[in-house]
């Protein structure tokens, strides 16, 4: 964050509530963000917060330009795997890039990756889509998942990032 309130090209205005105990919310109004913090939080975890408020705004930006569940069925078809029931974008995966509960056919993908390349975001769903077929990690799954040509080269892709958010 900038001395003058700004956090990259957003004016980043905080109020501190004395109503609120535990919660942090955010609102974009234009080009502010709005954040309201309980009253009695500390300047450290204000930061903290307004850094973790306006990253979630602008995952939410980027996942919006992505139509995820026609890529899924477009990536579906076009290597014949299982077609989705419900795909969409979640903020709260902090360890896994992707997940598929095959009873229900449904997938969600980490908003983390929306700022990926599109081949990686690909492959993920592909991952995915691969395990509505086949729920373990076996032989078979990973032959549905190598359909994707570019499969090898973004497993080494997320491999990187998860390096890089550890290191």
């Amino acid at each position: 964050m900038t001395p003058g309130g700004t956090f990259l090209d957003v004016q980043v205005e905080v109020v501190r509530s004395p109503r609120r105990r535990r919660t942090v919310q955010a609102r974009q109004i234009g080009e502010l963000v709005r954040i309201t913090i309980p009253a009695t939080m500390t300047k450290v975890e204000e930061d903290r917060w307004v850094a973790e408020m306006v990253r979630r705004i602008e995952r939410h930006q980027q996942t919006a330009e992505i139509d995820i569940t026609e890529r899924a069925l477009d990536l579906a078809r076009r290597y014949h795997l299982p077609v989705p029931n419900d795909v969409r974008w979640v903020d709260n995966q902090q360890f896994r890039w992707g997940s598929c509960t095959p009873i229900d056919g449904s997938i969600r993908i980490s908003s983390r990756i929306a700022a990926f390349p599109a081949w990686v975001l690909d492959y993920v769903l592909v991952h995915e889509l691969a395990h509505l077929e086949i729920p373990q990690h076996d032989r078979r799954f990973w032959a549905l998942v190598d359909r994707y040509p570019r499969s090898e080269r973004a497993r080494g892709y997320l491999l990187a990032k998860e390096t890089e958010a550890t290191a």
